[in-house]
């Protein structure tokens, strides 16, 4: 019992701590014309959980001409383990945009970037 035991509990010691990955889904713009795709993986710890990782925004709307436009990029974001806010940076093409969203049935938000208006943005974490 005792040489099963052993290797069982000293190869627990040995496997890295893997890293939480999550996939994140979203809709942007006042018709939800732009879909936000991400995969970020977990950076911090603590308290306040941070999550980084490429994400892809690609336009749904009708109003396509040649096919949906597609522009990649960089998604960071904080969640707080007591609270129901998520503050996230999204970057695209050389732009910054800032996004809080509070948790109801998704994370509900505006996205706000330079030199232009803000937009509604949502949420989920999968």
């Amino acid at each position: 019992m005792r040489a099963v035991f052993l290797p069982i509990v000293l190869g627990s010691f040995a496997s890295p701590a893997s890293a939480e990955s999550l996939e994140v889904v979203g809709y942007s713009g006042y018709l939800g014309e732009w879909e936000l795709t991400a995969t970020v993986t977990e950076t911090g710890s603590g308290h306040m959980k941070e999550y980084s990782g490429p994400l892809t925004m690609k336009h749904i709307g009708v109003c396509t001409q040649d096919g949906p436009e597609e522009k990649t990029g960089e998604m960071r974001f904080q969640v707080s383990a007591s609270s129901s806010q998520l503050n996230a940076t999204v970057s695209v093409a050389g732009v910054e945009c800032i996004y809080s969203g509070r948790l109801s049935d998704s994370y509900t938000g505006t996205m706000k970037c330079p030199d232009r208006q803000a937009v509604p943005l949502k949420l989920w974490l999968r």
